[in-house]
């Protein structure tokens, strides 16, 4: 059998009006840091509502481990870089959510 993995989805409900700067700065900013920082290799992906709940931005992260997942927070969040970009985010956004999620032992996986 699989060893499980865990699964984190970020919902970040973002202001009207705002998605094309949410969506400017991560790609100037926020994943050039993801990347530099060696971050990125956590991610699933990155989505855009398009049906539902609107004005959404989605990403997904797996990790083996909840230690593993705590230790990804704390170090991207130490990165300079990407709090630079953080700093300029928050303000765009009116909540977020975050779900983990556990991998079946069955089917495919991303």
């Amino acid at each position: 059998m699989a060893e499980l993995e865990l699964y984190e989805r970020r919902t970040y409900d973002v202001k009207v009006g705002e998605m094309g700067r949410v969506l400017e700065l991560y790609s100037e900013g926020g994943w050039p840091a993801l990347e530099a920082g060696g971050h990125s290799k956590f991610l699933v992906g990155y989505f855009v509502s398009d049906t539902g709940p609107l004005h959404q931005l989605i990403h997904i992260w797996r990790f083996g481990s909840d230690v593993e997942r705590r230790d990804f927070w704390s170090n991207l969040f130490a990165d300079e870089n990407f709090m630079a970009f953080a700093t300029q985010l928050r303000p765009l956004l009116n909540k977020q959510e975050i779900q983990l999620m556990q991998s079946a032992p069955w089917g495919p996986r991303p």
